[in-house]
């Protein structure tokens, strides 16, 4: 919310002058230019988070705002992408997040991490609306998609994915038909609970499921069918994602974050998913390990984790835009 601006005394010099203003124009008729409104000014393409924060997820919308998670506390924070402003949300979750997906409803679908939690937020109050838990103690819930029939979350340390059916109204799921599915076909885990799985995404047809498997060939992402877990690698022409975060499909053009490489590499996708060319990387200065992207026009935005770096309550985090591309 904006404070409005503050009212200023009528000034009578300020009224005349005003007035003379106006008769002169008249005077001169159709040759005197059309007065220029002021041009709003441009959307910032870097803004600050809170001190400390350690940002993970980000989604967009609905509206021009971002949601960002924290995996310090169970905050969520919302900027205005206009402005750059922002503010916490307090949630009531004790610990913190890693990513999230937010929809039309003002709900946040949010990865839980160690805790094996699968939560929805309401974004307008920070109520918790469900939590579910899944998994084992070595469970890593990491990242999120919402499809038009579920939310589907990773597991990162199995060999998993665990869904949120959702009703024809978005209604949310009960305990007991939550989804655990687990991966079968070609995909290849990390032995003994190792890091896996990162980022999801669906197809561009929407029949299936692709999600980064750092671990296997160097850096791999795989199709998934989401009724029976089968896999097939998808084939990037030789491309490794090794680094692998978060996923953005628009249409058929698919954003992966390569997250200490600094990188977003971009790839066109066939409509099942299983074939992608690679079309370019972008890279910025400005970027200091993002971890995962959202789009809002024609902006990629992406969060510093700093991972690299040791956290303290005065690291400093910021955002970063970038152009679309591809």
């Amino acid at each position: 919310m904006h404070r409005a601006a503050a009212r200023r005394p009528l000034d009578r010099r300020g009224l005349l002058g005003a007035g003379a203003a106006a008769a002169a124009a008249a005077a001169l008729g159709p040759l005197a230019p059309a007065a220029r409104a002021a041009a709003p000014a441009p959307w910032p393409t870097r803004f600050p988070l809170p001190d400390g924060f350690r940002p993970e997820g980000i989604a967009t919308g609905p509206g021009p705002y971002a949601w960002f998670g924290s995996l310090g506390s169970g905050a969520l924070y919302r900027a205005h992408l206009p402005t750059g402003r922002g503010g916490v949300l307090p949630t009531r979750m004790e610990v913190g997040s890693v990513g999230l997906k937010t929809d039309r409803r003002g709900r946040a679908f949010v990865a839980g991490g160690p805790t094996r939690q699968l939560r929805v937020v309401d974004t307008r109050d920070g109520r918790i609306l469900a939590v579910y838990e899944v998994g084992r103690p070595a469970t890593l819930i990491n990242d999120v998609v919402l499809t038009d029939r579920a939310a589907w979350f990773t597991d990162s340390t199995q060999a998993l994915v665990h869904g949120l059916p959702l009703g024809p109204r978005g209604e949310l799921p009960s305990a007991r038909d939550v989804i655990t599915l687990p991966l079968t076909g070609e995909w290849a885990e990390a032995p003994a609970d190792g890091f896996t799985s990162n980022g999801i995404s669906a197809t561009p047809d929407g029949r299936a499921l692709l999600v980064v498997n750092v671990f296997q060939e160097g850096g791999s992402l795989l199709r998934v069918d989401p009724r029976t877990g089968d896999t097939r690698r998808v084939d990037l022409g030789g491309r490794k994602l090794p680094d692998g975060d978060g996923l953005l499909l628009l249409g058929r053009t698919l954003y992966v974050v390569q997250q200490v490489q600094n990188a977003i590499d971009v790839f066109h996708l066939d409509a099942a998913g299983l074939r992608g060319t690679w079309t370019t990387r972008i890279t910025d200065p400005r970027f200091r390990i993002p971890t995962t992207v959202a789009a809002h026009g024609d902006r990629l935005y992406l969060p510093n984790s700093r991972f690299t770096e040791e956290p303290k309550p005065t690291t400093e985090y910021d955002v970063v835009a970038v152009r679309r591309a591809g």
